[in-house]
């Protein structure tokens, strides 16, 4: 699954304060996250978000990485 750098990541379960949109702050076998309402960071193993992921929003496009 190809995730960069400041791609927005919308999960399929929300963050407590409601969010479903992370940033991407750091990539690798870890990605740092940034929940983009109330600020919150969270590092998450590359196996686990790939599977929470449900939309990918890179600039003005949106990937929905289930149907590659």
């Amino acid at each position: 699954m190809d995730i960069q750098l400041n791609d927005i990541v919308k999960l399929k379960k929300p963050h407590p304060c409601g969010s479903y949109q992370w940033r991407v702050l750091r990539t690798g076998i870890d990605f740092r996250l940034r929940c983009t309402v109330c600020g919150h960071e969270v590092m998450i193993p590359r196996e686990k978000l790939e599977k929470k992921i449900r939309r990918i929003l890179r600039g003005d496009t949106e990937i929905n990485p289930n149907k590659q």
